[in-house]
């Protein structure tokens, strides 16, 4: 049976003490008045104490034993935020304790995983959602209302940029860019945000044409290139480029191209340009420098998605991304490594 929120304060474990952790300690603790971070699970528990800095409020326990925490009743929900290639067993042992799980995307290494995932949590009855952040930037929330506005007219083109660099240390550390440890490279761990945000705006993907490499640039085993050509299932074509070889860094972008006006949709801004009217911008970041100084870096976009996740386990409704939703996703990005392998286009289920 899953477990209900008895309390005013919601139990949250964190499992995993990687990169990213840091991220969710200082969102969680910007969120005390509703969430009280009680325990980080790691297999070495005193290399993960350094994330008490990042918590302002009462520590929590640092341990190894998910069995106990899992038990916990009071531990509602657990952020899983490990490796995709250790947490099935992980969502297994929390699902069936009737703990709702916030999963760090990926969902899976790939889609029959990932499906697998969403299976397991959904025979247990435990709410599964996803943290794809860059839906809560303000940007992507203006963009969201103008296309459900229906003042765009029907949807034409979409283009897909993720200019990303990293360089070879970012794939010395071991596992990465593996299809054993996280299931591939640029596209499943980096670009799945823009491919996630994109499809929110535009829709499913009907058919791919596609090409993969990896570029003299990174000694990896996975893709850190990807191109495709797109077609929608409204009728749009689009363009997916990314790439973590593209030196200088930059911004992702996303364009969608309607009949009455273009929207140009990244992090900071959105920008829309009316065919028969003014060029304007929504939803500027007051400052985009601005940065938590412990992290180096905003956290305030994974707050809002666990405090979404958390308002849905409260109150019985679907969070902003469930595990399925999330599905979508992983289906693109296994049709464009099958049309990269095959050389011909690879078709998707119109949903």
């Amino acid at each position: 049976m899953a477990k209900t929120i008895q309390q005013q304060r919601v139990g949250v474990a964190l499992i995993g003490a990687g990169m990213i952790a840091k991220t969710h300690v200082a969102a969680l603790s910007d969120a005390q008045n509703e969430i009280a971070l009680r325990a980080i699970v790691s297999r070495r528990p005193e290399n993960a104490r350094y994330l008490a800095d990042f918590y302002d409020a009462e520590p929590p326990i640092f341990t190894s034993d998910l069995v106990a925490i899992a038990a916990d009743p009071d531990i509602t929900v657990a952020i899983v935020a490990t490796p995709p290639s250790v947490r099935k067993d992980i969502i297994e042992q929390l699902a069936a304790s009737g703990t709702h799980i916030l999963l760090e995307k990926p969902v899976g290494r790939n889609p029959q995983e990932a499906l697998e995932v969403v299976e397991i949590c959904e025979r247990a009855g435990v709410t599964l959602g996803v943290l794809f952040q860059h839906r809560m930037r303000a940007p992507s929330i203006a963009a969201a209302a103008h296309v459900k506005g229906g003042a765009l007219g029907k949807l034409g083109l979409v283009e897909i940029n993720v200019p990303l660099w990293r360089d070879q240390s970012y794939y010395d550390e071991l596992g990465r860019g593996t299809y054993a440890r996280d299931g591939g490279g640029v596209m499943i761990t980096n670009a799945v945000h823009s491919i996630d945000l994109a499809l929110s705006l535009a829709g499913p993907v009907t058919q791919v044409h596609a090409m993969t490499a990896t570029t003299p640039l990174h000694q990896m085993e996975a893709e850190d290139f990807a191109i495709a050509g797109l077609k929608f299932s409204c009728g749009a074509a689009g363009s997916f480029v990314a790439s973590t070889a593209m030196y200088p860094h930059r911004t992702e972008i996303i364009r969608l191209h309607f009949e009455e006006a273009s929207l140009k949709l990244d992090k900071d801004a959105l920008e829309i340009s009316w065919r028969n009217g003014p060029t304007e911008t929504e939803a500027k970041d007051a400052d985009p420098r601005k940065v938590n100084p412990l992290l180096g870096g905003k956290h305030e976009w994974h707050q809002a998605v666990i405090t979404d996740f958390i308002d849905a386990v409260r109150h019985g409704k679907k969070p902003m991304v469930t595990g399925r939703e999330a599905l979508v996703s992983h289906q693109l990005i296994a049709a464009i490594e099958t049309s990269s392998q095959t050389g011909q286009p690879a078709r998707l289920m119109d949903k």
